[in-house]
């Protein structure tokens, strides 16, 4: 046997190709990257000493914690009543109102100026924190659920509408091509040709902002935006570990059976 048959006879072992090929610019990535988080660490100015004497004040809150107090369960269900009213409003009308602004953002679909408006409102709807911008809906029309509406609304609208637009971007353009020939106009190319493509990616992004949402509309109600939120920064401010304690277990417990929920859905669309 020569030495060509027998390596064509061997077993052939795959190796992962590197991410960077060039091993000096890859460990001088890695070298400068630890550098920085040396750098970054050693400059954060931690304060020892403080940090030693929060350490027993938060043993006694997490041990005043214990157990749960659920006696007021009214406020409990009408605070998260709230919470499940404001995540569902703000969902339905984020993912409603972000189909046109997602349309407007793609760009194989919209014009350029059209585009740019799109892009637009997307990027400032996704550039500031819900907290924000639910301090600011306070200001503007007071505190209570209306503010949580609104700030998870354009929430809404930045996330959804811009994975919607990439979605769109990545759609098979034969057969927008094929309702074009056929002459149909600009609406009916979308509803038939462009819509039907993005419907499992919207019924999916749909199910994941109303899980965001019902986490985010605990966030938003400590700024008196409404819902549970309110109740567990008046606990705390009242010094009732138990019962905000209680309150975070809830939370939990409602997140993992939205989780549950939606991912029963999820398996029934598809």
């Amino acid at each position: 046997m020569t030495r060509s048959d027998a390596q064509a006879t061997a077993p052939r072992t795959w190796k992962k190709p590197p991410f960077i090929t060039n091993p000096l610019l890859r460990y001088g990535i890695l070298i400068l990257a630890a550098a920085y988080l040396a750098w970054a660490f050693g400059s954060l100015p931690f304060n020892w000493a403080r940090i030693s004497e929060g350490l027993p004040r938060a043993a006694r809150i997490f041990s005043g914690g214990f157990p749960p107090n659920l006696e007021r369960y009214e406020l409990l269900i009408t605070g998260f009543k709230e919470s499940f009213q404001i995540a569902i409003l703000a969902t339905l009308l984020g993912v409603f109102l972000s189909i046109p602004f997602a349309v407007m953002a793609a760009r194989n679909i919209a014009p350029m100026p059209i585009y740019l408006i799109g892009r637009a409102v997307i990027i400032i709807s996704r550039s500031f924190h819900p907290v924000i911008v639910a301090i600011l809906f306070v200001a503007a029309v007071g505190f209570g659920p209306l503010a949580g509406i609104l700030t998870l609304t354009l929430y809404s609208i930045g996330f959804v509408g811009k994975l919607l637009a990439e979605e769109i971007e990545e759609i098979d353009w034969g057969q927008v091509e094929a309702m074009r020939a056929a002459g149909a106009g600009y609406l009916a190319t979308l509803f038939y040709a462009v819509f039907p493509q993005i419907l499992p990616r919207q019924v999916g992004l749909s199910m994941y902002q109303l899980d965001s949402n019902l986490r985010a509309s605990a966030v938003v109600g400590i700024v008196g935006a409404g819902g549970i939120g309110g109740t567990l920064m008046n606990a705390f401010g009242r010094y009732d570990y138990d019962f905000a304690f209680a309150i975070l277990l809830v939370i939990i417990a409602v997140i993992l059976l939205s989780e549950g929920v939606s991912g029963w859905v999820r398996k029934k669309i598809w």
